[in-house]
């Protein structure tokens, strides 16, 4: 397997993990069971999963207004995009 095919594999697994982790505990919520914890929906957020995250927040309206939540996800994305348009200049 290349390089390039398993970041392509590694991003959609960790997408879809963090998509099932937002909806797993938006149900949980909603019936009173143990929550997955903030500090480990953040860190799925973190190692690439921050579009299914954010995907799962909008489709579910789950942790929208949610703050510290909200801020520390908007920061893993920013530093997400940051390192993202570094490496593009550093591989040009």
């Amino acid at each position: 397997m290349s390089i390039v095919a398993a970041v392509i594999s590694f991003a959609i697994v960790i997408n879809v993990a963090a998509f099932g982790l937002f909806w797993h505990d938006k149900r949980a919520a909603r019936s009173g069971r143990r929550r997955i914890s903030e500090r480990t929906l953040l860190t799925v957020a973190l190692l690439g999963g921050s579009p299914g995250a954010m995907t799962a927040r909008h489709i579910f309206r789950h942790k929208t207004r949610k703050e510290p939540f909200r801020t520390r996800l908007a920061v893993i994305i920013v530093f997400q995009v940051a390192l993202a348009a570094i490496g593009t200049l550093v591989l040009q």
